[in-house]
């Protein structure tokens, strides 16, 4: 069977979408969206048929004392295509900023998991998934970017981080 990945990441925001603090971010969501849409190794990404991402409603059991959460989620051939674009320099410019909008999460707020090519994750797998990270750590069936696992059907150990040699301290 030939496996994707699926990656989401959550935020919750310090603000509302359409307030003057998160202003810069709504600014570079569609530029930032259609470079990942662009980028090697890209399948889908999550959003509604008018191609909005932020009014797709889940997590919300993680929203804390925080105005809402929102989330990103994509499909991707290879961590390592998800990886360079995670760490490309447009990317990382927004990334820079993220704590003007959203707050600091200490638990998991990114999962990576491998899924069958064609199908496309489901919010409750999203759910899911950021839960079993949170519960077991790193393990086949959800990882992260720092310690991440081969598609299934070979040798399941931990692979080293891409983020390191990417983005390196």
């Amino acid at each position: 069977m030939d496996y994707v990945l699926a990656q989401v990441n959550i935020g919750r925001l310090r603000a509302p979408l359409d307030s003057p603090q998160l202003a810069d971010f709504m600014a570079a969501l569609d530029p930032v969206n259609a470079l990942a849409d662009d980028a090697p190794g890209f399948v889908w990404r999550l959003q509604t048929e008018e191609g909005n991402a932020t009014a797709v409603q889940a997590f919300g059991w993680d929203r804390g004392d925080s105005v809402g959460v929102i989330m990103n989620m994509s499909v991707w051939e290879s961590v390592e295509a998800l990886a360079a674009f995670v760490y490309s320099p447009a990317h990382r410019q927004v990334l820079r900023r993220r704590r003007e909008w959203f707050e600091q999460m200490t638990p998991a707020y990114t999962a990576l998991w491998w899924i069958p090519r064609g199908h496309l994750p489901t919010t409750a797998e999203a759910e899911d998934k950021i839960r079993q990270l949170r519960a077991d750590g790193p393990t086949p069936q959800a990882f992260s970017l720092r310690v991440h696992f081969p598609p299934p059907g070979g040798e399941q150990e931990p692979q080293p981080g891409l983020a390191e040699w990417m983005c390196p301290a």
